[in-house]
């Protein structure tokens, strides 16, 4: 994250790599918006991550089909 504007030592940021961090954090936080995944109601890892593939196919063909 870039560093605010009153400090002494002021750190490098890449701007590409902050972007794409922007938008992985963005993803994260509408996946988070479907309940079964932010309140873990699966038992099984291997149910969990079946419901992460799920909601993260919903979320790209809803993407896709706003970009069409």
């Amino acid at each position: 994250m870039p560093t605010q504007r009153d400090r002494r030592v002021q750190r490098s940021v890449d701007r590409a790599l902050y972007r794409k961090r922007n938008l992985v954090e963005r993803f994260f936080n509408k996946l988070k918006n479907y309940r079964k995944i932010a309140t873990r109601y699966e038992k099984t890892a291997r149910n969990y991550l079946a419901a992460i593939l799920i909601a993260c196919s919903r979320l790209w063909l809803r993407h896709y089909e706003s970009a069409s």
